[in-house]
């Protein structure tokens, strides 16, 4: 299986290859549009500020490319939020993939939040085997709203979407590469979907 992690300057990069390791795979760094259209997971990740991180997407093309994929594709923190239309971050335009726009935790709460919170409501295959309200990482000062395409739930001043899917695509908010046993058990059942969307 080729797997793909797309390198665009995000921040949490390293986690992800060793995460994958402990699975018994192997990923690969890159921003070759080639290869990313040709592996059988791409993985999006992202740490960072979102119009930045947008900026390097656009001068590499992959903000054109990355919407195009047919294969399984899972975005991780910033890599969720720029798949969505929009996010307040910014003020910077999203790829489109989820029908949601990005928005800012308000002065209620501390921001970022950071450290360890439930997701229930769990509503994919990307769950398999994971018990409701188990613990994941996050560290996020904007959020992604509850809508149609919401497959899991955290409650942080609003119950919000902690993980989004729309045919190929997901994305969760949360870091799997951080939340140990639990968080590897969403990377395994990622890399285990079939391509049939």
């Amino acid at each position: 299986m080729k797997i793909v992690i797309i390198n665009y300057g995000a921040g949490n990069i390293q986690s992800i290859l060793f995460a994958i390791e402990r699975l018994g795979y192997t990923a690969v760094l890159t921003n070759n549009p080639d290869e990313i259209k040709a592996a059988d997971k791409v993985i999006f990740p992202g740490v960072g500020e979102a119009s930045y991180a947008m900026k390097m997407l656009k001068e590499s093309g992959l903000d054109t490319l990355i919407p195009t994929l047919k294969q399984p594709v899972l975005g991780i923190c910033l890599g969720m939020q720029l798949m969505c239309n929009h996010t307040e971050e910014g003020d910077t335009k999203g790829l489109g993939i989820f029908d949601v726009d990005v928005i800012k935790f308000s002065p209620k709460v501390k921001v970022p939040q950071m450290g360890w919170n439930t997701i229930y409501d769990l509503k994919s295959d990307l769950f398999k085997d994971v018990a409701e309200k188990e613990y994941m990482y996050l560290v996020h000062s904007f959020y992604a709203p509850m809508c149609k395409e919401t497959i899991a739930t955290t409650d942080y001043e609003v119950p919000y979407s902690s993980a989004l899917e729309n045919k190929n695509f997901f994305g969760t908010q949360f870091h799997p590469e951080k939340s140990g046993d639990v968080g590897e058990q969403i990377l395994k059942n990622f890399l285990l979907l079939t391509s049939n969307f």
